[in-house]
């Protein structure tokens, strides 16, 4: 980790981190940082910046927000990792994953954290339970309905939305996937990760907004792929918990 980053007294700390993942997201960010000290203020940000090519870290830095700059790019999954492992060295109780492209709305930050006080494991926060505000492209619609129906027919569960990143987690959680968290596409393998270990998940209803500026990096092609290997791992994660019983 960014040998600069200090950590704080225990009366400065907050119990919650937001972490926010960051690959090139410099037309993104300041608008996402402004929020969050309107509508988190009491709530510590760390932006993980996966390798930008941009100025993604000095812009986090203009904000007074804590950054960590990895040397090499790890994608979104080993980009939310490190994250939860920031977490797990200051000792957060609680952690809400952000993404940095301005999709999620702050002001449900602390609707999510109220399910984990509550005692939830994990809290998503789902566009299509009010079906209100940006509903994603039409191929990752499909991809989207297509892990519905996976994740209902391996855990007995109705997710609405399980490829969203707007997340809140416990310290349970932070822990796990501290240790071990899916590389590519992370949010639907997590759900099984968790559900498996018997650990409780919910969603709560949530506007998101288009992306302001840059796009996505998972094209159509990408999807395809995405959908196929995260497939697979999906099966062989569930698989492996029903012979660990």
């Amino acid at each position: 980790m960014n040998s600069r980053l200090e950590k704080k007294n225990e009366h400065e700390r907050s119990e919650v981190l937001l972490i926010i993942p960051a690959f090139n997201e410099s037309g993104n960010l300041p608008t996402l940082l402004s929020k969050l000290k309107n509508e988190a203020p009491n709530k510590d940000v760390v932006v993980i910046n996966d390798c930008s090519s941009d100025n993604t870290s000095e812009i986090v830095k203009e904000y007074g927000a804590k950054v960590v700059d990895l040397p090499i790019n790890l994608g979104i999954g080993g980009a939310v990792q490190t994250g939860f492992k920031y977490a797990v060295d200051f000792g957060y109780q609680i952690a809400v994953q952000v993404d940095g492209d301005g999709q999620h709305n702050p002001v449900y930050i602390d609707a999510l954290v109220e399910k984990v006080e509550q005692g939830y494991n994990m809290c998503i926060g789902s566009r299509f339970i009010d079906n209100n505000g940006f509903q994603s492209s039409g191929i990752r619609r499909m991809g989207i309905r297509f892990y519905q129906y996976l994740l209902h027919l391996l855990t007995g569960q109705d997710f609405t939305d399980p490829t969203s990143g707007f997340r809140a987690f416990d310290h349970n959680a932070i822990k796990l996937f501290a240790e071990h968290y899916p590389a590519d596409y992370a949010e639907p393998e997590s759900i099984i990760m968790l559900t498996k270990r018997k650990m409780k998940v919910c969603e709560i209803p949530v506007i998101m907004n288009k992306r302001i500026a840059g796009k996505s990096s998972i094209n159509a092609m990408k999807s395809i792929y995405y959908i196929i290997k995260v497939t697979i791992a999906i099966c062989i994660s569930a698989i492996s918990s029903r012979r660990e019983k």
